[in-house]
């Protein structure tokens, strides 16, 4: 059986930047199951699973425009100080905003702090070495849902 929309695929991955370092892995830990087809994955990753069957391993090298997309100027800005309410800031420290959005500390002045809302991953090549270790196809209340239940997925 392929992958392909409204199957559920089990894999296995290692995500590199392009100097080789490992961002990412589920080595040591169970496959990570999603539903294909729904936006569940970053596009060029869903793109690049799409055909392949249990036992296929290789690799995805996905461009910033297809991963986490290039970082927009306007997601940065300066914040006072003041609206941490006191707590110690530093650089690389992460926020989750009152909307809900999670934002990088990515400068400490006397008075203000420059906060970068794109993902940590936006703008960078992502490159995955893939091994597909279950395909099956959704039940019924997976597609109406959008995403995987039962082991590897959500429970209700």
């Amino acid at each position: 059986m392929q992958i392909s929309k409204h199957k559920v695929a089990g894999i296995h991955y290692t995500l590199r930047d392009n100097d080789g370092n490992i961002l990412d892995s589920s080595e040591g830990r169970d496959p990570l199951y999603y539903l294909h087809g729904e936006g569940n994955l970053i596009p060029g990753m869903e793109n690049g699973l799409a055909g392949k069957s249990v036992g296929d391993k290789f690799q995805i090298k996905v461009p910033a425009e297809d991963g986490y997309g290039i970082p927009d100027p306007q997601m940065i800005q300066a914040v006072p100080i003041s609206a941490f309410g006191g707590q110690p800031v530093q650089i690389g420290m992460q926020f989750q905003t009152n909307q809900g959005q999670v934002v990088t500390v990515t400068e400490v002045n006397n008075d203000q702090v420059m906060i970068d809302a794109n993902h940590p991953l936006a703008g960078q090549e992502l490159n995955f070495d893939v091994e597909i270790i279950d395909v099956r196809d959704a039940t019924a209340e997976e597609v109406t849902h959008k995403h995987v239940h039962g082991p590897g997925g959500h429970h209700h």
